[in-house]
């Protein structure tokens, strides 16, 4: 599928920046911004927003607040849901295509193999409720949208759980990180990757990117540790002595089969983390 110039929204949060690095790379013209531009939360803005010069509109903004959505659930019904489905409406009477994205949390996360792309959706807490309410109204918009679910997004920017670990493991002797929640890490440079080859093969509806394999979080975070070579210990703990403001589910893997079909085999989850990892100083220095 040709692509023409494309609108990223949202471009200050790590898949919006990696989605401009990609497109730079690969010298296809796009125009980009943040709230600045257009903040989700101000739906007559949404409704206005002009996509007819655009090919594509890649929206990676969202209300990524996991436990501050339990208490502002309507701000991030608002921008995950309703500002979704705007936007489909608009970029559908444009002729340009949606791009957006959704998460793992839209499943309960009790099932004992990857949730399919066509699974049930039965979300657990507030955030997970806004996106699979997201879902439901790209669907009654009628097609020509493509929607990506993804989880445990990190990146050398950006606040994400990779970052976070790797700066605790140089002060800390021991971190404890949870390891009853299991899932598939998602380098955000990868997954602006696997857009852009679902883009370019003209796949609409719903799929499914994230870095290949599983772990828990603290295999995740023991990973992340060795790497950077801190002599920190990370200890594993139960959800039930970590407490949060927000459920998580204790199993959120997406199956990937039919996105590794049409674009290839995902990067292993601890290739794109070693990837990552060495360049974080760099990042933090830029």
């Amino acid at each position: 599928m040709a692509i023409g110039r494309v609108l990223i929204l949202g471009a200050n949060g790590m898949v919006g920046r990696a989605w401009c690095g990609l497109l730079a790379a690969h010298g296809v013209g796009f125009d980009f911004g943040g709230r600045e531009l257009l903040d989700l939360e101000d739906l007559d803005a949404v409704s206005r927003l002009d996509v007819s010069s655009y090919s594509h509109v890649v929206n990676c903004g969202a209300w990524t607040a996991v436990d501050e959505a339990e208490a502002q659930e309507a701000r991030a019904h608002r921008v995950n849901a309703e500002a979704v489905g705007v936007l489909a409406k608009r970029c559908g009477a444009a002729g340009a295509r949606l791009v957006t994205y959704s998460t793992d949390y839209v499943f309960r996360g009790e099932a004992t193999a990857p949730y399919p792309v066509d699974g049930e959706h039965d979300p657990v807490n507030a955030y997970g409720r806004s996106k699979a309410a997201g879902e439901a109204l790209l669907g009654e918009t009628g097609g020509g949208w493509l929607c990506i679910r993804t989880s445990w997004v990190y990146a050398p920017w950006g606040k994400n759980f990779v970052r976070t670990i790797a700066g605790a493991a140089k002060s800390r002797p021991e971190l404890r990180v949870v390891h009853d929640q299991r899932g598939r890490p998602t380098s955000a440079e990868g997954l602006a990757r696997t857009s852009l080859g679902l883009m370019l093969r003209g796949a609409a509806g719903m799929w499914h990117a994230s870095d290949g394999g599983e772990c828990t979080w603290f295999e995740f975070a023991s990973e992340i540790v060795r790497l950077t070579g801190a002599a920190c210990r990370v200890a594993p703990c139960t959800s039930a002595e970590f407490p949060r403001p927000a459920a998580r589910p204790s199993y959120s893997v997406l199956d990937l089969g039919a996105t590794e079909r049409a674009v290839g085999e995902m990067t292993p989850w601890a290739a794109a983390l070693g990837d990552v990892v060495r360049r974080l100083g760099a990042a933090e220095r830029g």
